[in-house]
């Protein structure tokens, strides 16, 4: 390995370590907001242990916290979750992994192991963005959630100090460097802000999220889908 290569592979640790402390810091909002919603610390920890997308996780426990059934919460997860399907569909000819590692990569893919595997310049740079990152993310998301949900269950009642606050505040923290991707973010994001206003009064909790996510389709119309990935040479290694 030469030295400007080992250099570059350094970089790119490094910023997968400043990704998953930044990303993680996010968990402790959501370990508290799911313990103020009622969830369990075993609960909280098991989410984000096999769900492992925030997004999704926050949904789940904001549905739940306005009194929607579990039915609606996992509906609303799987939807906002499926995007995860597209960016692997991307990632699958830069990883090429296969047999168990297929389920292990599927749990790891998620934005930002995504991006920072597609941003890199070649093939084994990325594999080795997406490995790191995921395993940054990960780590530092779930510790984080732990230390939300315990912190949160030894307080006690959520409305004494205001975290009841915590699960908006932690969706529009997430929600917030999405709408300043570009336009079309922000359209998806009015419009499923205006189908969830008019059907707040006439339907249970949790529909309203449910039937929101309905504005995804203007994410996948005509034009607006995402460049493809050029596969990886055929020579490269499977191993990040």
């Amino acid at each position: 390995m030469g030295a400007v290569e080992e250099k570059t592979q350094r970089a790119v640790l490094g910023d997968s370590l400043g990704v998953g402390v930044a990303v993680g810091a996010y968990g402790v909002a959501f370990g508290a907001s799911s313990v103020s919603a009622g969830l369990s610390v075993l609960q909280t920890s098991l989410l984000s242990l096999l769900a492992f997308t925030g997004g999704t996780q926050i949904a789940v426990v904001g549905v739940v916290f306005g009194g929607g059934t579990l039915g609606t919460a996992l509906g609303s997860g799987l939807l906002l979750g499926s995007r995860n399907t597209l960016y692997g569909m991307r990632l699958a000819p830069l990883l090429r992994v296969r047999g168990p590692r297929r389920l292990l990569a599927a749990l790891g893919t998620i934005d930002e192991s995504t991006a920072m595997a597609i941003a890199q310049p070649g093939p084994k740079l990325g594999r080795l963005a997406f490995w790191w990152t995921f395993a940054s993310v990960y780590a530092f998301w779930n510790l984080a959630t732990l230390l939300g949900a315990v912190g949160a269950q030894a307080l006690g009642d959520p409305t004494r100090f205001g975290l009841d606050a915590v699960v908006p505040a932690a969706f529009l923290a997430l929600l917030a460097p999405r709408l300043r991707s570009g336009a079309l973010e922000r359209r998806v994001a009015l419009l499923a802000a205006l189908i969830a206003l008019v059907l707040i009064p006439f339907t249970p909790p949790g529909v309203p999220v449910l039937a929101s996510c309905a504005a995804l389709l203007l994410a996948v119309g005509p034009g607006s889908a995402p460049r493809p990935m050029a596969a990886a040479p055929a020579e490269e290694p499977d191993l990040p």
